[in-house]
């Protein structure tokens, strides 16, 4: 199993790394599926407008309802992430790598995209998430013990991405695709 994640302080962080690193791999040809976010600030709000980009091509979903300048709390428009979760769940076939830019909060209740990362990683395609420190907990649960901490480099994650989606690829090609899969930490050393 091939599950790795990346985690930074600051809002937005996370979310414009993993983006770079969906650039990056998208740049060299690597067929990818999965979701980047983008945050648009808006001067009259608390809290900014959420949108992802479903990978490769789109579409782009707005995530976030506007609840007016006072609203607290979260903001995610439910309806719309299961939207791109079906639209993530139809490009998995094909796709060398799955990005999930947040383990958030519905994942963190086994909703979101969880099923698509379980389908993912039961396919052999490694999985890149991006977790925010409130639900690391709940993602390490989840995860379990084959979980990579990538630094927060995004060539080092794209190298990470391409050797495991190489390694994934030449195992289920392999007449030896029953071995035991071992930990490769050597590429971020």
């Amino acid at each position: 199993m091939k599950l790795a994640y990346v985690t930074l302080q600051g809002r937005g962080r996370t979310d414009a790394l993993i983006a770079e690193v969906a650039h990056l791999l998208a740049a060299d040809g690597v067929r990818l599926a999965g979701t980047v976010q983008s945050n648009h600030e808006r001067p009259d709000r608390r809290k900014c407008d959420m949108d992802l980009a479903v990978l490769p091509d789109g579409p782009i979903v707005r995530i976030s309802e506007d609840r007016g300048d006072l609203a607290r709390g979260c903001t995610l428009d439910s309806g719309a992430l299961e939207q791109t979760v079906v639209a993530v769940q139809q490009r998995l076939p094909g796709a060398e790598v799955l990005i999930v830019n947040k383990f958030g909060k519905r994942e963190a209740e086994g909703k979101g995209l969880v099923p698509v990362i379980a389908e993912a990683l039961e396919m052999g395609l490694p999985v890149l998430i991006g977790v925010n420190g409130l639900n690391l907990a709940a993602f390490l649960a989840f995860a379990g013990e084959d979980v990579f901490a990538l630094p927060a480099d995004s060539a080092l994650i794209a190298q990470w991405c391409k050797a495991s989606a190489r390694v994934e690829g030449a195992r289920a090609s392999s007449p030896s695709a029953d071995e035991p899969r071992t930990r490769e930490l050597s590429l971020l050393c």
